[in-house]
């Protein structure tokens, strides 16, 4: 199995559109997919109540009920979409559990600097520097043609951590979390500019050098 943790203290960023999509991505290859919900608020347990059932199957739980929904669906990809505000030992272990760490951070001055602390706590983590977990970085809602763009790729590049990839910001993705769907449950000529721009994330992810 392996775990996925989607973690960034500002709420807003990004964290259950990459949860869902790459949940969607998973289970669309057929693997078991576990999309595990850390937050109060239960926004990716909500995607799945809207998802259809025809859809490739991809199994829910509550972040405290994980442990017994592991054993029972025995995962092939464990994804953890936490919560904001997200630190201390709750941080501690949600990092420990995880192979691979993603942090979405929008180009906002307000999401920078309420990433730049976090970005320090990671580097701080004994399991990032025992590299037991592995941590990169994505830029979410970009258009890159804007200076913000142009700031928050500066920011992303001297945090310390891999740069993947800067996802655009498109209704696309408004849609699909509406109707319980992820990109990757849509006609491929609906997504392909959106597919491209994901591809860097998902290479990372199933890297063979993690195993």
């Amino acid at each position: 199995m392996k775990t996925i943790l989607i973690a960034n203290p500002k709420g807003g960023s990004g964290k259950t559109t990459l949860a869902t999509n790459l949940a969607g991505y998973f289970a669309n290859k057929g693997k078991r997919v576990l999309l595990a919900d850390l937050d109060r608020q239960q926004s990716s347990n909500g995607w799945l109540a809207r998802r259809a059932a025809a859809l490739p199957i991809i199994h829910g739980c509550k972040g405290v009920d994980s442990r017994k929904a592991i054993a029972e669906v025995d995962p092939h990809w464990l994804i953890m979409d936490s919560p904001a505000g997200m630190h201390g030992e709750k941080l501690t272990a949600a990092v420990k559990r995880a192979d691979l760490v993603v942090v979405p951070v929008q180009p906002s001055a307000f999401d920078m600097a309420a990433t730049q602390t976090f970005i320090e706590i990671l580097h701080a983590e004994k399991a990032v520097r025992k590299e037991k977990s592995y941590v990169a970085t994505i830029g979410m809602r970009v258009d890159a043609r804007t200076r913000a763009a142009a700031k928050l790729a500066a920011f992303l590049e001297q945090a310390g951590f891999p740069v993947l990839t800067f996802l655009r910001d498109a209704q696309i993705y408004v849609h699909a979390a509406g109707a319980g769907v992820s990109l990757y449950d849509l006609a491929p000529s609906r997504a392909a500019k959106d597919f491209a721009q994901w591809q860097p994330l998902l290479d990372w992810l199933q890297d063979d050098s993690w195993e």
